[in-house]
């Protein structure tokens, strides 16, 4: 994989170092420096970096915010959008509540600018729901692209084992959402897949959800 722009979760300082000593053909703007937090990577020959700011989630008790990247590809001005959302299903009333920042700062932006958020939302659909579902202008990527099954679950403990879990359940936690400019559309969802699905040599998975990888298709 090549990709212009990663989104990151659950990063932590000395992973912070490995990235900036390792991955030097990517902008690297982390959301925080202690605990453990998100992280956008931007390719240098590709995206430029314009501003960056980290919006904060007021009630958090898991050191979680809003990490938000303004940036330029190919001359089009994008907003990027990461957040690990708060964890857990006795904690869903503060996750909705993070949820709905999300979405009013992505409806914030410059109607000229095309907003893209991704990352571990932690989200059960009835959560969205109780929201009232999305807002008209923003779109949940996965069924923007008629719901592919094949990269439907993130969350999958009958095929993930790396957290050992006794229950299994498959849960759609990694989600993409699309707030498209509103004079035209210079950047469209054209895939998605899972990644991550190989163990490491070590025997175990990169992580305890698997990745998202999505393809745009951008309109010069």
């Amino acid at each position: 994989y090549n990709p212009d722009v990663v989104f990151l979760q659950e990063v932590i300082p000395p992973h912070l170092s490995l990235l900036q000593m390792r991955a030097g053909n990517y902008t690297i703007i982390p959301g925080n420096i202690d605990g453990y937090f998100t992280v956008v990577m931007l390719k240098k020959s590709r995206v430029k970096l314009l501003k960056h700011e980290i919006i904060p989630f007021p009630t958090t008790s898991m050191m979680r915010n809003l990490l938000v990247v303004h940036v330029s590809v190919s001359g089009i001005e994008l907003c990027l959008m990461t957040s690990h959302l708060e964890s857990t299903k006795k904690h869903s009333q503060e996750r909705i509540k993070q949820l709905q920042i999300v979405l009013n700062t992505m409806q914030k932006e410059s109607e000229s600018t095309t907003v893209i958020f991704g990352g571990d939302t932690n989200l059960r659909d009835s959560e969205v729901s109780k929201l009232g579902k999305l807002p008209n202008n923003i779109t949940d990527t996965w069924e923007f692209l008629d719901k592919p099954q094949h990269c439907r679950y993130t969350w999958d403990t009958h095929s993930n084992s790396n957290l050992d879990i006794e229950f299994k359940c498959k849960m759609r936690f990694d989600r993409v959402y699309f707030r498209p400019a509103v004079d035209g559309g210079h950047i469209i969802p054209r895939s998605m897949d899972l990644i991550g699905l190989e163990k490491l040599d070590c025997g175990r998975f990169p992580s305890d959800h698997w990745g998202l990888l999505c393809n745009f298709d951008v309109i010069l």
